[in-house]
């Protein structure tokens, strides 16, 4: 007798509607971004006590509001793109094209996560519950609903709201330190340059899987940047956010009053060429594999994921060696 394959359960369909794979490296970005804060701390770089049972129950809140707040916006996502969703090979398998959900279901769902992991940041502080919030609304109105179908430059824009986790996470470390009713002030130029890190990052890691998936898009009817303007003209833009983020590891020349090493800025330099010859490296002319799709754009797009986990780790131990122990790479301010 013929065995059917049995049906997902309801809970793996709901982790497939967050899309946990994804979450992670943001939810690491946050925690970097806590782990900097309380070790500049505790080296008196910031005016400000915080104990390891502090950093651990800021990190706790900040994963699981993290997840529940970025999974409910992927599960909305998911739900306002089902139409599109079904005419891309990467999304086909998703819960909504192949029925396992009600696209009701899905939206409930979505919404539900979305305001409880948001508002548990309240616990932490009101600006990391505000920076959360303000990411679920910029990912699902601005970036899926508005931009997404509307523009080359939908990655461009709508990667603000990927690139706040280090502020929620810096809000929520820095709670006892800032009074101020600006959802702006953090106390510290050192969230808004991981911040500008994560958002001149997200062009050219996302292009790349666009060029390495060549022509997906364009079934879908998402007006991605190769698509509408080309191949070449969206490699020479890669290379324009390359030379930005090459600019950010001068950060501590201009900015001395953070507390950040001067070693720094030579650790960022040197990952960021590592990580920019990919984004030279890719060659439109190039054969196409048996897929249809640009191998050297796929080694740029996976290469990225590397760099931005090694930016963050190497940021936190680099703060995490004792001052007098740099020299003259010592802390600027």
């Amino acid at each position: 007798m013929e065995q059917t394959e049995s049906a997902p359960s309801m809970f793996s369909l709901f982790i497939k509607l967050m899309k946990l794979r994804v979450i992670v490296l943001l939810q690491i970005t946050a925690i970097c971004a806590i782990l900097v804060h309380d070790s500049l701390a505790r080296y008196d770089l910031i005016d400000i006590e915080r104990t390891w049972f502090d950093t651990l129950w800021t990190s706790t809140i900040t994963i699981i509001g993290g997840t529940l707040s970025a999974g409910g916006s992927n599960a909305i996502n998911m739900w306002y793109d089902r139409d599109i969703d079904t005419l891309m090979r990467r999304t086909q398998h998703r819960p909504l094209p192949q029925g396992h959900l009600a696209p009701i279901t899905v939206l409930l769902f979505g919404i539900a996560i979305s305001v409880l992991g948001s508002s548990l940041f309240f616990l932490l502080h009101w600006k990391a519950a505000f920076w959360s919030f303000f990411s679920v609304f910029f990912y699902v109105f601005i970036y899926t609903m508005w931009l997404k179908r509307r523009t080359p430059q939908n990655i461009v824009i709508g990667g603000v709201a990927g690139a706040t986790p280090p502020l929620i996470g810096w809000a929520g470390a820095a709670a006892a330190s800032i009074d101020s009713l600006n959802p702006l002030d953090l106390g510290s130029p050192i969230p808004w340059m991981l911040f500008a890190l994560i958002f001149f990052w997200t062009p050219p890691h996302f292009w790349a899987l666009a060029l390495y998936r060549s022509g997906e898009y364009a079934k879908a009817n998402v007006p991605m940047m190769n698509e509408v303007k080309g191949a070449k003209r969206t490699v020479t833009e890669s290379k324009f956010y390359c030379v930005g983020l090459l600019l950010l590891g001068s950060v501590p020349c201009f900015w001395p009053s953070s507390g950040l090493p001067l070693l720094w800025s030579f650790v960022a330099g040197g990952l960021t060429i590592w990580y920019a010859k990919s984004v030279w490296g890719i060659d439109i002319d190039e054969p196409l594999d048996e897929n249809g799709r640009m191998p050297k754009a796929a080694k740029s797009f996976f290469r990225s994921l590397f760099y931005l986990g090694y930016m963050f780790f190497s940021l936190v131990i680099i703060s995490f060696i004792p001052p007098n122990w740099l020299g003259i790479l010592g802390p600027l301010g």
